[in-house]
């Protein structure tokens, strides 16, 4: 029988195992070829997590939960080393140190900011420190929304600006997850009060209607992209990453939808 702490532990860190290899794929891309410390930097951390992504998937969701925790801690410290990796790149483009890179430094925030989450989220697990069900609803509506937000911006800046409808829906999805954002961070700033089952439900499925659209959006032009059928710089890897981010932000609007349909808004009976 599989434990929950195994089962969360192992989806975590195979999805976003994968992740933190990609971003050290498109870091590396986007230095420039005389940065080569850097770019040897890239390519370690993208053979750790490839390793690491690899020996998730020989794990048995029967698995011992001492040697998972052992496996998130030693993951969580990878996390934590990639994070300072991405902080000290944003350090030298902020002090103009890496002129005529094509990494943006909203990037760079944005990728440092999911493994600061990959981290957290590790340490949460392997500590037992669960936030009850509203809060978590919050703050991970929060987090995705920007992330959300970001990549629509990012698709806008690497479309070529001759694709002019594109670029157009995807400042509008900028725009929108802005906002989205915004509401939740003022959902966030009211609580206790606001934690109530019918507001977090109806904000759950109002965000999961803009997400689904968001990542429709995405999906048609990762499809385009790998067809070359629109002009862009958008690594077609790049197109497919934001899109599986999107199905991801989907799952945990799916979670949350039905903990709060089988449970007391005061208690948390998924680990998450």
């Amino acid at each position: 029988m599989s434990d929950p702490f195994v089962t969360r532990s192992l989806e975590e860190i195979r999805f976003w195992s994968r992740i933190m290899k990609e971003h050290s794929l498109f870091l590396r891309l986007g230095f420039r070829c005389e940065d080569t410390q850097l770019i040897n930097e890239a390519n370690q951390f993208y053979a750790i997590f490839e390793d690491i992504e690899r020996r998730a998937h020989t794990f048995q969701e029967n698995a011992d939960p001492q040697t998972i925790r052992q496996f998130n801690a030693e993951v969580y410290n990878a996390a934590t080393h990639i994070w300072a990796f991405k902080r000290k790149v944003l350090g030298l483009i902020l002090q103009c140190k890496l002129p005529g890179g094509n990494n943006f430094p909203l990037l760079v925030d944005h990728v440092s900011r999911e493994a600061r989450y990959f981290s957290n989220r590790l340490d949460e697990l392997n500590s037992g420190r669960l936030e009850p069900l509203p809060d978590a609803i919050i703050d991970e509506n929060v987090f995705f929304l920007r992330i959300m937000a970001d990549h629509a911006k990012f698709i806008g800046h690497l479309l070529d600006p001759s694709e002019r409808k594109l670029v157009e829906q995807a400042r509008e999805f900028s725009h929108d997850f802005d906002t989205l954002m915004f509401q939740a961070i003022d959902l966030s700033s009211m609580r206790p009060e606001s934690q109530t089952e019918p507001l977090l439900s109806q904000f759950v499925d109002e965000n999961r209607v803009s997400v689904k659209a968001l990542r429709d959006f995405k999906k048609t032009a990762r499809d385009l992209i790998e067809e070359c059928r629109i002009k862009s710089i958008i690594h077609p890897l790049l197109a497919d990453h934001v899109f599986r981010e999107a199905e991801r932000f989907l799952f945990i609007l799916d979670m949350f939808d039905q903990s709060l349909s089988g449970m007391k808004v005061n208690k948390r009976e998924i680990l998450f």
